[in-house]
């Protein structure tokens, strides 16, 4: 990357600041929906794709960036490989996909929310686009002859019976795509691969076939309350941040504007009230951030919503490493109790399936969950969200929750020591048990002596303050 000279990366990060000031919707319905998602508090994240056939990091191989996170088998010469992977849709047959077990299981975990991947960047569609024959209904496929051969249509469906808000996952590269990937040229990295001031024309074509994909998922798929879209490298140039900038991919010399006012006003005339996430591209159409893999500090003062893998891959891949349902619950505690949403990702099998693993890691979650949840939905964050293991929320009657983090090796104590209430309470229960919880103040702290009748309870212990 070429050296910036001091003044002028002063101006740039300087402008950097101000467009990184989050802008609330001025849309009286979608500031409501976006109140309403923010108590939901737990969602359901999910990469399905091509990719799962191989069990490979979902459509990033195709892209010739070389990156340690980006594995692609050497044997075989970069077309030849792309080649490859696009044709994995010839092979694509999920005959045992059923979304409403997928639904039953994470309404089971407690989760309120899905998002779903429509399309990543490989291009593959798994909804029925006219806009292209690269889709999970392509004649080529051998699942669209299955009556659920329309997956998108069939998972919004299972998840909006059992309650759900619905999100749809979509990117807005799309390297299958002649008018973002010209055949003409070759494709040297994420971005779009010809001179956009050279050939208007060309990507014209590539924003109208990106309305018009888009335009069909709000339209031929029921109520649809987020639009999640991926691929923060196709934005306006003016746009570009220090974050865009740490990917360390190439920023070309070119606009790479989809004319999102345009997609937003269309989305938005067929989705009243619809959230827009136009994730790292700050401002009018960013209704919440999204921190990847990572929880930040401290509260952030604007909507949030931590994005974070089950295993250590987005998609399916054979033999991942899953987090336990001790670390799962803790994340989720720790997320609620800065004003955050987690949205816990996993990936299905080629067949259709969920891993074994991932349904046992829902159900010990939902365990949890049908205890606890008042102390995680609707809640709000209070000072000092987090003091040692202990984490703090306030639910909307007023009551205060402490939930003591429990180290999955380690035996719960006898007596419990919180420090930096928020307040002293003037009652004290712990949910899941009927015993009588005692109590008494020493100095700042406050000392609880755990009831006999706590064995069974796991992952954390939440103490209601009245």
């Amino acid at each position: 990357m070429k050296k910036i000279p001091a003044l002028i990366y002063f101006l740039f990060i300087s402008f950097l600041t101000f467009a990184q000031i989050y802008q609330p919707p001025t849309d009286a319905k979608v500031a409501a929906k976006l109140s309403q998602w923010g108590g939901k508090k737990f969602g359901l994240f999910m990469h399905w794709g091509i990719y799962s056939i191989p069990g490979i990091v979902e459509s990033w191989s195709i892209n010739s960036e070389d990156a340690s996170w980006i594995p692609r088998d050497s044997t075989l010469n970069y077309e030849k490989y792309k080649k490859w992977y696009f044709d994995l849709n010839k092979q694509f047959n999920p005959v045992n996909f059923d979304p409403t077990i997928w639904a039953g299981y994470a309404k089971k975990a407690g989760m309120q929310y899905v998002v779903f991947t429509t399309k990543h960047h490989d291009g593959f569609a798994m909804f029925n686009t006219k806009q292209s024959n690269y889709k999970i209904t392509g004649a080529d496929v051998p699942f669209s002859s299955n009556p659920k051969a329309n997956i998108v249509k069939e998972v919004f469906s299972a998840f909006r019976n059992e309650g759900f808000m619905i999100g749809a996952y979509f990117s807005k590269p799309d390297w299958h795509s002649e008018y973002y990937w010209w055949p003409r040229y070759a494709t040297p990295d994420r971005n779009n691969n010809y001179d956009i001031r050279l050939h208007p024309q060309r990507w014209q074509q590539f924003k109208q076939f990106t309305y018009n994909q888009i335009e069909e998922l709000m339209s031929d798929y029921g109520k649809v309350d987020i639009l999640w879209l991926d691929g923060g490298w196709v934005r306006p140039k003016a746009t570009v941040n220090e974050e865009v900038l740490s990917w360390g991919a190439p920023i070309p010399a070119w606009d790479q504007d989809i004319d999102m006012p345009k997609i937003a006003k269309m989305a938005r005339a067929k989705q009243p009230g619809l959230i827009m996430v136009d994730r790292t591209v700050h401002g009018e159409y960013e209704n919440y951030q999204t921190p990847e893999q990572k929880i930040p500090e401290k509260p952030l003062n604007y909507p949030w919503e931590t994005c974070m893998t089950m295993g250590d891959a987005w998609g399916y891949v054979p033999n991942d490493n899953y987090k336990s349902a001790n670390t799962l619950v803790h994340l989720l505690v720790d997320i609620v109790a800065k004003g955050g949403n987690f949205l816990l990702d996993v990936g299905p099998k080629p067949d259709g399936t969920f891993p074994e693993i991932v349904l046992q890691r829902l159900t010990e979650i939902g365990q949890w969950m049908d205890i606890n949840k008042e102390s995680i939905y609707e809640t709000e964050p209070i000072a000092p969200y987090k003091s040692e293991n202990v984490c703090f929320t306030k639910g909307k009657r007023g009551n205060i929750y402490a939930l003591y983090l429990i180290n999955e090796k380690s035996v719960v104590p006898a007596k419990i020591m919180l420090k930096s209430l928020p307040k002293i309470p003037k009652r004290v229960s712990l949910l899941g048990v009927k015993s009588v919880v005692k109590w008494k103040q020493i100095g700042n702290d406050f000392e609880i002596v755990l009831p006999k009748d706590t064995k069974g309870l796991k992952h954390a212990l939440v103490f209601k303050f009245d």
